[in-house]
C-alpha cells in the first residue's frame, strides 16, 4: 500500500511536479489540455490524469505544490485547474 501521506519527497524548482512522481517517466500530454480540444476529450484527458495522480505516491505533495504556486492549467495532483480554482476560492 502506497503512504499518502510522505513528506519528504523531493520537488524540483523548476516544474510543478515531484521528482519521483509517474508523471515525470510517462507521457506528459495527458496532464495538460492540447490545442483544439474538445470538451469530451478532455473530460477523458483529465480522468486519465487523475488515473496517474491516484497511484502517485507524491499526489498530496504535488496538489500543495499546485495550490501554493497556482498553477493555472493542467492536472495537478489529481485536480484539474478548475478545481483547484475551486479550492482556492472556497478555502
Amino acid at each position: 500500500m502506497t503512504d499518502l501521506s510522505r513528506t519528504d519527497v523531493l520537488l524540483d524548482p523548476r516544474h510543478d511536479a515531484p521528482v519521483d512522481g509517474p508523471c515525470r517517466s510517462g507521457a506528459r500530454d495527458v496532464f495538460e489540455r492540447g490545442a483544439n480540444e474538445q470538451a469530451e476529450a478532455a473530460r477523458q484527458r483529465e480522468e486519465a490524469a487523475k488515473a496517474v495522480c491516484h497511484r502517485c505516491p507524491a499526489r498530496l505533495p504535488c496538489r500543495r505544490r499546485a495550490l501554493a504556486d497556482r498553477v493555472p492549467h493542467g492536472v495537478r495532483g489529481g485536480l484539474t485547474a478548475d478545481e483547484r480554482h475551486l479550492l482556492l476560492a472556497h478555502g
